[in-house]
């Protein structure tokens, strides 16, 4: 469930990085390379845990794909964090700045 979520992710966060305007400045390429590098580390664990089970890789326990899923939920929402942060920092579009000036 780990690697199927960071894969929508990071197909969602190309698509709107690849649709978005080619001089934004919302760094919208960060969320892509963090969901893409999440996706392989996960891939990559799928791989060694299939070498390890077997044929029982494709049948896993209610409990251990739902706790997969909040996983895999959890990753999405902290790179969504790191990225929001980022952006507030660099402020790209001024927005803080200004406001900060207004007052």
């Amino acid at each position: 469930m780990t690697l199927l979520i960071t894969v929508f992710a990071a197909v969602v966060s190309t698509l709107v990085w690849y649709n978005s305007d080619p001089g934004s400045s919302m760094k919208t390429h960060i969320l892509c390379f963090m969901f893409w590098g999440a996706s392989l580390m996960w891939l990559v664990d799928a791989i060694f845990e299939y070498a390890e089970l077997g044929a029982e890789y494709f049948a896993p326990k209610a409990s251990d794909m739902l706790g997969d899923a909040f996983l895999g939920l959890s990753a999405v929402a902290l790179g969504l964090i790191i990225w929001l942060v980022i952006v507030l920092v660099t402020d790209p579009k001024n927005r803080i700045k200004n406001a900060l000036k207004s007052r």
